[in-house]
């Protein structure tokens, strides 16, 4: 957890080849939902906690994202309870930090392009691990798997993740997606103000709107 901390001052250069991530993107991301929860809906249509790459950020999106989606506020103080409170980031403890997220957020307005920011480097991620599937089962391959059987499921791996590596999401089945819009029509009707979506910040527009 200590990368994530340092990730706010001077960067370092990595001794060993890492995966593709932007941490000052997640923690950039993270500070806006927790400062305006409105931020969460620019998002929550192609990111999931998998998405991030430090393991905490993937806790705290997960928890801002069931708060949110039930129409509760995500807030320092309510993530507090659901998160490690003898763990540490750092020098910080990880409500310490989750403070530090928000009071460093700059601004909502780069919310989506954090995470595609985010999105696109998982997806990458996601690709490494294809390739290197596929080299390690070329070079030590199954008894009982061909080498055509090797391109076939490269080839299926690669098409499943080129559906996923998309901000529509790719392919969703009809009863999740009427799921994940009921859910978030519901969360959005329950918070203050009634309102289906990210305010205009006109109270009149907004009730004409629902």
């Amino acid at each position: 957890m200590a990368e994530a901390a340092l990730k706010f001052g001077a960067a370092e250069t990595p001794l060993y080849r890492e995966a593709p991530n932007n941490i000052e993107a997640e923690q950039a991301l993270l500070g806006a939902i927790l400062v305006n929860n409105d931020a969460f809906y620019r998002v929550s249509d192609f990111l999931k906690p998998a998405h991030f790459y430090e393991p905490l950020h993937r806790r705290i999106f997960e928890v801002a994202s069931e708060l949110i989606r039930m129409g509760k506020i995500a807030t320092p103080i309510t993530l507090k309870t659901f998160l490690p409170a003898d763990e540490k980031v750092g020098d910080m403890t990880v409500a310490q930090y989750v403070v530090r997220l928000a009071v460093e957020a700059v601004t909502v307005v780069n919310a989506t392009d954090y995470g595609r920011a985010i999105y696109d480097l998982a997806t990458r991620r996601a690709l490494i691990t294809v390739g290197e599937d596929m080299v390690n089962i070329a070079y030590d391959a199954p008894v009982d798997m061909s080498p055509s059987e090797q391109i076939e499921d490269a080839e299926r791996r690669l098409f499943e993740l080129a559906e996923t590596g998309r901000y529509d999401g790719g392919f969703e089945s009809f009863n999740d997606a009427v799921k994940t819009a009921v859910d978030m029509a519901n969360a959005a009707y329950m918070r203050d103000g009634h309102l289906s979506g990210i305010s205009t910040g006109l109270r009149d527009l907004d009730r004409r709107m629902g």
